[in-house]
């Protein structure tokens, strides 16, 4: 009983926007950093953007939207999805549901629909965020995310939000949250551009540049509050 009462979308739906409005206090009880300071200006003419991040940053990008960007974000279909799908429609942030996986499992888990969906949120001129890992892979870049860029001509931007004040999880991503009366750096790093006809070498220099610089990305945001990153040893570690 008590399974199907968590599977419910209206108890997964009233968790999530609790989960907002606490993400929402610690917005507005912490001294947050954008580097660079303009971050909508740093972006320019390249929006619709892929805004890249790696999967233990999920909780904490909602904070650092720019308002007049629209975004739309990729949320798996199972497990926590609705949660996740309902604390992002509480910051404006549009859900497209849908997830990675296996070549074999592509179909199953939504990620073939997820792709088109998310080329059509792209060419709509809203940009979108996802999680650049292979699923259960922390900090392994997989092809999806290049595939994505490729296919629809936009750059990748990767991007960390990081807080001195946080709950770390002992999780397979390291899951970070953070808490209220924190400092709080929002980063991207360069652009990263996969060319229309690139083929399958340059496919895979793409994701090693993205891999790389998802990590700097991350260890500078977190240098910057004085810290380490608690994930840097998580590709070694797997």
């Amino acid at each position: 009983m008590l399974k199907r009462v968590a599977r419910s979308k209206a108890i997964q739906t009233g968790i999530g926007r609790l989960m907002a409005l606490y993400l929402k206090t610690v917005r507005a009880t912490s001294r947050i950093e954008l580097v660079p300071q303009d971050l909508a200006g740093r972006i320019g003419g390249d929006a619709p953007i892929i805004c890249a991040l790696w999967h233990g940053q999920h909780f904490m990008i909602p904070l650092v939207r720019p308002r007049d960007m629209p975004f739309a974000v990729l949320i798996s279909k199972h497990g926590d999805g609705e949660i996740n799908a309902a604390a992002c429609e509480s910051f404006g942030i549009r859900p497209v549901r849908g997830s990675g996986g296996r070549p074999d499992q592509m179909h199953k888990k939504g990620a073939v629909a997820g792709l088109r969906d998310l080329l059509r949120t792209l060419e709509g001129g809203e940009s979108v965020t996802l999680t650049a890992d292979v699923p259960k892979r922390a900090r392994v870049a997989g092809l999806g995310i290049v595939t994505l860029a490729r296919m629809s001509g936009r750059p990748i931007y990767p991007t960390a939000v990081v807080s001195d004040r946080a709950k770390n999880f002992h999780s397979w991503d390291r899951a970070s949250i953070g808490l209220p009366f924190g400092r709080i750096t929002a980063m991207i790093g360069d652009p990263i551009r996969v060319a229309r006809d690139a083929d399958e070498a340059e496919m895979e220099d793409a994701r090693r540049r993205l891999e790389v610089a998802l990590d700097r990305v991350h260890a500078d945001a977190y240098a910057r509050l004085g810290l380490l990153d608690p994930g840097r040893d998580l590709r070694v570690a797997a």
